[in-house]
């Protein structure tokens, strides 16, 4: 991965290089971002800098992902009993040289596991340690890059602390993650933070203007939806149909919810509604409240006369926007958003699905009816 290739995040890579220059680079660095913000792709590239400063032929091996002395580690599931990245390093090495920032819900898709929980597990730390107890193939540095580190269990976290606190000579640790909330203080007290904003909307409409061929207005409304995120704004601009699943499942929610004030029983319709949510991971799922927020947001500034600012409009299966913005107003918004807000947070510190979708459901519900 080169510099160049990344988007954004100019200051960081200058940061970033700067620190390999003046040789103070933390033997564990820790860049904590959403995948779409380039946490990997800034990882790669850091770790190709170092590498090929001490050898300038790393730099093919590493673009190809098999240079013998930088190695992965990421989430999988338990195949025969193990849980070891290696079974499925070549999936993973195809879908990073496709997308360097390709995420969690990608990932859970390639494998084909969208109802298995991801995790990095001990025996994946054992193996770790097996590997960076060799010498140096190539007689430099050793790099380990963590892919998605908060997905670690217990029992690895407390194993690669070990790891951590006595790394083998000359040997480099890059751990990524989407957030600190469920890693181990004494993991975080170790690693040197980096933190990878989103990328700034001029950066990525660069990039969009480079890569696809859009109109500008297709162009504005990929901005506003990818909040900064490459992974989902190379998604929409290849789309056809940018939201077809989170747009049914939107819809779906309105209309039940608008048949619960006269019709009780409608509620079993709510709680059906969040089963099929809850199944999802959560990447995806924490992608529809995001969704949802912004619909309300947009439905908010039509109901109040501002509609050269509504980028979006939901208009499939006879779905009545204007009609449908009209409830959407200072009386409620502030507390849709709060609760919308509050299954975030839940749903970032693993609580059950099941239950935070129909207790959203249900709340949301009775906040549409509320009188302006």
């Amino acid at each position: 991965m080169n510099w160049e290739d990344i988007v954004g995040q100019n200051s960081l890579k200058n940061l970033l290089k700067e620190s390999i220059e003046n040789r103070r680079v933390s033997h564990a660095q820790l860049f904590v971002g959403r995948d779409g913000y380039g946490t990997l792709a800034l990882a790669l590239a850091f770790a190709k800098e170092i590498l090929k400063r001490e050898n300038e032929s790393a730099s093919s091996k590493v673009d190809h992902l098999n240079h013998l002395d930088l190695h992965f580690s990421f989430p999988v599931f338990k195949a025969n009993k193990t849980g070891l990245a290696s079974q499925f390093f070549e999936e993973f090495r195809e879908m990073i040289l496709d997308n360097p920032y390709a995420n969690n819900e990608d990932w859970s898709a390639i494998l084909e596991s969208e109802n298995k929980q991801l995790t990095i597990y001990a025996d994946e730390v054992d193996e770790i340690n097996k590997k960076f107890a060799l010498k140096s193939f190539e007689g430099g540095s050793k790099i380990l890059i963590v892919w998605q580190a908060d997905k670690m269990n217990t029992e690895a976290a407390n194993k690669f602390l070990k790891f951590l606190e006595e790394p083998p000579k000359n040997t480099f640790i890059i751990l990524t993650a989407t957030d600190t909330d469920s890693m181990l203080q004494t993991i975080l007290s170790r690693s040197q933070l980096v933190e990878i904003p989103q990328i700034a909307d001029e950066n990525l409409e660069e990039a969009l203007k480079k890569h696809f061929q859009t109109s500008p207005e297709h162009l504005q409304e990929i901005l506003f939806q990818a909040q900064g995120n490459w992974n989902t704004a190379q998604k929409l601009a290849t789309s056809e149909n940018l939201d077809s699943e989170l747009e049914e499942l939107f819809i779906m929610w309105v209309r039940e919810a608008f048949q619960v004030k006269k019709k009780p029983e409608f509620l079993k319709n709510i709680v059906v509604w969040g089963r099929k949510i809850a199944v999802w991971n959560k990447e995806k799922q924490m992608n529809f409240l995001e969704y949802c927020a912004e619909m309300f947001r947009l439905a908010l500034l039509q109901n109040y006369g501002g509609e050269e600012l509504v980028y979006k409009k939901i208009q499939s299966g006879g779905f009545k926007w204007d009609r449908f913005s009209k409830f959407i107003h200072g009386a409620n918004i502030e507390a849709i958003l709060e609760e919308i807000s509050h299954a975030n947070y839940h749903l970032e510190r693993n609580g059950n699905s099941k239950i935070i979708w129909t207790d959203l459901g249900i709340k949301l519900s009775r906040y549409i009816h509320k009188a302006a």
